[in-house]
């Protein structure tokens, strides 16, 4: 079920409403029902998928925490190849039989390995075999809660969480609605005795809640959605504009990715606050960092401590040498990239990013700090230089193709290619765009808080923001882009 639709809002209400009318008893059986029928409106199917893996890690953590010594980690490993073995098979198995078929025929030993698509019955037509791949071999949002439920059973070999005993509360928690999808992805300790604890109403959290979804659908529908006018085209057609076009439409990707899973982010915290949960935040104003490693502790935080905590440390951290924590480092982001996409792009983003914090923290190491000017000079010009290195991997992040990814950038440094600019938005249009973007990181990044304390302020602010919502939004492009992860 999409957020920014009609069927969530009447899904929205009616939950809520009824959840505040249960004990607590009814009340995460509730949500448990709500969050099968959110995932359900997707694909039915799946949801055999999700409960098998519920079942596999609640016994596993039982298991886990009576044992010791080998049969513990043994047990955990069974865990681990469940969740990775599904998310390999659905996200991977493809991409890997692909490229394994190539590399057999450059090594003169050509030979056809099966593909997924081939599973699909011969009856179907071809159009209607690509689209069942497309839209159904992927279960919606495998990656977010495939490592959601695997920091529970690593969480409890390390002894930093009890094993859950009740069934249901271990499924809420792998199957929240508000961020099953999409995340954040949570860590049991946060959210699990949350799911356990009766929640009085209160006013306070739900006016703090519900301005949080404003604010979410404000940059979902009225931003990223408007600019995805502008990338879309240029990215489905990259043969066909010119150089200035294709650096204005990856501008406004980069601030279309923010806007669009950030929003995310911020209707299901703000969803969960309503009920009276926390949950974790996502995002800390990412343009402004004044460096690729200050970028990544504020860009999708879930998941970068996921990696950090759950590989990075694992694999030594920077406990075993200067050289092994730069190995560390890089290996961690390329298998990041790895975990967005089954596709090259993704891999060289991730690698992007690993070689920027090697030579980063490389040169911290070895080099005193540059200032570039007076300390607010040097602090913008380094937010830019940063800025200006994320807007680049982007490209590779949003390029169906590294070919394509290639030619983008060719035409962009190269001015041969440039020319007039190709924009599918008019003046206006183009204008109000840039002034949404405006006041989105003027309210962000001054960490401007929308007031919620009092009633004569709050309704008016929100009815402002759900007003831009309905007569600025854009409602052409509905899916949130990290639904596909």
């Amino acid at each position: 079920m999409l957020f920014n639709s009609l069927h969530f809002l009447v899904f929205f209400v009616i939950v809520t409403l009824a959840y505040f009318s249960l004990r607590w008893p009814g009340r995460w059986k509730l949500l448990l029902l709500a969050s099968c029928y959110f995932y359900m409106v997707f694909v039915p199917k799946y949801l055999l998928i999700l409960f098998g893996t519920i079942v596999i890690d609640y016994f596993a953590g039982l298991w886990i925490e009576k044992s010791s010594g080998l049969q513990r980690k043994l047990l955990l490993i069974v865990s681990l190849i469940a969740n990775i073995g599904i998310l390999a098979v659905f996200k991977y198995y493809d991409f890997t039989a692909e490229n394994l078929e190539r590399l057999l025929g450059t090594l003169g030993a050509a030979r056809h390995v099966p593909r997924l698509l081939e599973a699909l019955p011969d009856a179907l037509l071809p159009g209607q075999r690509s689209t069942l791949v497309s839209h159904l071999l992927l279960p919606i949002g495998l990656s977010f809660h495939t490592f959601q439920a695997m920091s529970y059973t690593i969480e409890v070999f390390r002894g930093n969480q009890r094993a859950e005993r009740h069934f249901g509360i271990y499924a809420l928690y792998v199957m929240f609605y508000p961020q099953l999808v999409a995340g954040p992805i949570e860590r049991p300790q946060n959210v699990l005795w949350q799911y356990h604890t009766y929640f009085p109403y209160n006013w306070e959290n739900v006016k703090a809640g519900l301005m949080r979804m404003a604010w979410g659908f404000f940059k979902k529908v009225v931003i990223a959605d408007r600019l995805a006018m502008v990338v879309d085209p240029a990215y489905a057609d990259v043969s066909g504009h010119n150089g200035l076009s294709l650096l204005v439409a990856t501008f406004c990707y980069t601030i279309q990715i923010y806007c669009d899973f950030s929003a995310y982010s911020d209707i299901a915290i703000g969803a969960a606050r309503v009920m009276g949960y926390d949950l974790m935040e996502n995002f800390r104003t990412p343009y402004v960092a004044t460096s690729i490693t200050d970028f990544w502790r504020r860009w999708h935080i879930s998941l970068s401590t996921w990696f950090r905590d759950y590989f990075y440390i694992p694999l030594g951290g920077n406990r075993k040498g200067e050289v092994r924590r730069y190995v560390n480092l890089f290996l961690t982001f390329l298998v990041s990239g790895i975990w967005h996409g089954a596709n090259w792009t993704f891999v060289i983003w991730g690698a992007l990013h690993g070689l920027y914090q090697t030579a980063e923290n490389f040169y911290r190491q070895h080099f005193p700090p540059v200032q570039l000017g007076p300390p607010l000079l040097d602090k913008w010009l380094k937010r830019v230089l940063t800025f200006l290195l994320v807007m680049l991997t982007w490209v590779f992040f949003r390029a169906t193709t590294l070919r394509d990814a290639y030619t983008i950038l060719a035409k962009i440094f190269n001015p041969v290619f440039w020319g007039p600019l190709q924009m599918p938005l008019n003046a206006a249009e183009l204008a109000l765009g840039l002034a949404m973007v405006g006041f989105m990181f003027w309210k962000e990044a001054r960490y401007f808080v929308i007031p919620t304390d009092r009633d004569g302020v709050f309704w008016p602010l929100w009815t402002v923001l759900l007003a831009a919502c309905y007569f600025l939004g854009v409602f052409s492009s509905s899916q949130f882009i990290y639904f596909q992860f």
